[in-house]
Formats: structure tokens, sequence, C-alpha cells
């Protein structure tokens, strides 16, 4: 009689049998349970589906190159052969190079060389001609103090000669004396006052109005009533000490234009100048200032007598009126001595 097995029993002997084949090397489980067959067939089946689409895909690009009249047109076809049948001769173009470089560049960099020496040499006799005018200037100097002397010695005898002619006044012979000796100082005079005159210098002011002068043309920007000319005057809260300019009085409005070409470097509204203008050409600069319109804008081309604007009050300004102001090298210039205002 066979004996009965608890559930508990079999399920304790199922879990020892698990137990001593996983330590054998793992469970086996039988190959006919497992179902892999859909999964083999889906990974060939996208497969087939890949290589099928890339066959489309390089019969689609022989198709477009085949029947494509540019890519492979005849005239490409004749420049690639063209191109590849031409025989560089690397030796030729060497030589043209070379023979460029020494043509141009070489003989640019020699010139440039040549001229740099040429402004060292004219910048060193310039300097020499400054030294040596120093020196004249020096003894231009000592030989004017020379001639104070004498004329001071002349005059001090020409004073003994004076009182003996009072005590004889009447005399032929020490009338002429004094006669002669009046020519003497007259002449003595003529002649300090000459040295003295070729030796005066020139102030900067002078020297860049006369240059100013003999190289560009300048005219009067506007024709008005003289309010305030250039230099020292009395200042107020608006007036300044020092003018820089000459203030040329008319209605507001009143159009007026440059006094010489150039281009505008500058255009603003700012500052006690109001609205004004800067028109320069090389060093030079004419300023147009208290401005109530202003035509031109920076970088703008001016020629002379052209209209640039208009008369006003702007800025600091206690009446309509146009500021005009000359500049070079950024040293101001008294305009009278370039333009007559009368």
């Amino acid at each position: 009689m066979e004996r009965t097995i608890s559930a508990e029993e079999r399920i304790r002997r199922a879990e020892e049998i698990y137990q001593r084949r996983k330590m054998q090397g793992g469970v086996r489980v039988s190959s006919s349970n497992v179902n892999t067959t859909g999964k083999v067939e889906y990974r060939m089946f996208k497969k087939l589906i890949l290589q099928i689409a890339i066959c489309l895909l390089i019969y689609f690009i022989f198709y477009l190159i085949k029947n494509s009249n540019y890519i492979f047109s005849e005239n490409v076809i004749n420049k690639t052969k063209e191109f590849l049948s031409y025989d560089i001769n690397f030796q030729n173009v060497y030589e043209q190079a070379e023979k460029y470089y020494h043509e141009h560049i070489k003989a640019y960099l020699l010139q440039k060389g040549e001229n740099t020496e040429q402004n060292q040499e004219q910048e060193n006799e310039a300097n020499n001609k400054e030294e040596n005018n120093n020196q004249e200037n020096e003894q231009g100097n000592e030989q004017g103090n020379e001639n104070v002397q004498e004329n001071t010695e002349q005059q001090n005898n020409i004073e003994a000669v004076n009182e003996t002619v009072e005590g004889g006044i009447g005399g032929g012979e020490e009338g002429e004396k004094l006669l002669a000796n009046e020519t003497i100082v007259t002449s003595a005079d003529e002649q300090a006052n000459e040295q003295v005159a070729e030796e005066k210098q020139l102030s900067q002011m002078e020297i860049d109005a006369n240059d100013i002068k003999n190289n560009y043309s300048m005219i009067l920007p506007l024709k008005g009533t003289i309010t305030s000319r250039f230099g020292p005057r009395e200042p107020t809260d608006i007036v300044s000490a020092n003018h820089a300019g000459i203030d040329i009085a008319v209605n507001a409005g009143t159009v007026f234009t440059a006094a010489m070409e150039g281009t505008v470097t500058f255009v603003s509204s700012e500052g006690g100048y109001g609205n004004h203008v800067y028109i320069e050409k090389d060093d030079v600069i004419t300023l147009y200032a208290h401005c109530q319109t202003i035509y031109v804008k920076e970088g703008d081309t001016i020629t002379q007598g052209q209209q640039i604007g208009e008369v006003g009050e702007t800025g600091n300004a206690t009446g309509p009126h146009l500021h005009f102001e000359v500049r070079k090298s950024n040293r101001v210039v008294n305009p009278e001595l370039i333009l007559s205002f009368a």
C-alpha cells in the first residue's frame, strides 16, 4: 500500500530538487516551452525591408546621374578633360613669381626705404637751419644792442652840441654843425628801426594766418554787424573772458555759407556753442556756432560758398548771431588776420 504524500511534502521535495539542479549548473528548461520563432521571423523581415530600401536608393541615385543634364553634361566633361590634360610648369610659375617680386615688390620696398632716408635727411637739414637761425638771431640781438648803445652815445653828443649852439644862436658854423648832427641822428634812428623790424619775429598766430592765406581760399561766411571781436573781453555769466572767434549779428534765420571747402567732421548741439558744425580741410577747421538750423551732416563734402545753416541764438548767446571761428592744428586764429570784416 503506497503512502500518501501531502501537498506540503511535495512542495518541499520540489524545492530541494530545484536547489540541487541550481547548484549543478542552472535550471534546465525544456526548449519546447520557449517560443522564439516569432522573434526570428520579425528580425529577418526587418532586415529584408532594409536591404530593399537600400537597393531602391542606389537605383534612384544611378537614375538621377544617368538622366541629369548638368552634372555630367558635355560642357562639364570637356572642361574636366581640359583641366586634367593641362600640364602645369612649376618652374615657369616660380620664375614669373620671382620676376614680379623683383620688378614690383622689391622696387617698392627700396623706394620706401629711400624716401625714409630722404625724410630723415630733410628733418636733419631743417634742424640745422633752425639752429643757424637761432644763432643769427642771437647775433642780431647783440648787434641791435650795440646799435642802441651807439645811438645813446650819439644822442649824448648831440645834446652837448645843442647846449653849445644855444649859447651862440645865429652863428653859421654852429648851425651847420647842428644840422649835420640831426642828419646823423635821423639816419641812425632809421637804421635801428629797420634792424628791429627785421629782427621782430612773427607770433604763432600770425604764422598760422599767413599760411592759411597763402595756401587756402577763404571768404566771408556772412555779412552783418560785428558785435564781438577776437580776444579778451569783459566776461559775464554768458559771455566768456577770452573770445576765440568773431560774432556777426544778423536776424535769426539768415542763411550763412561755408567760408572754405572741406569735410564736415563734427555736428553737435551740446555745450555753450549750441548748434554748431566743424568743417575741416587738412589741418584747418572753420567753426560755425549758435545756429538755429544746420543743413549738413557729418561726412558731407562741402564746397566754398555752399549754404550750411541758419543763424540762431542757441547755447550761450545774448542774441541771434553767428560765431565764426578758425583753427589751424587745433590753434585758434584771429579771423581778422585772414579776412576783412569791415
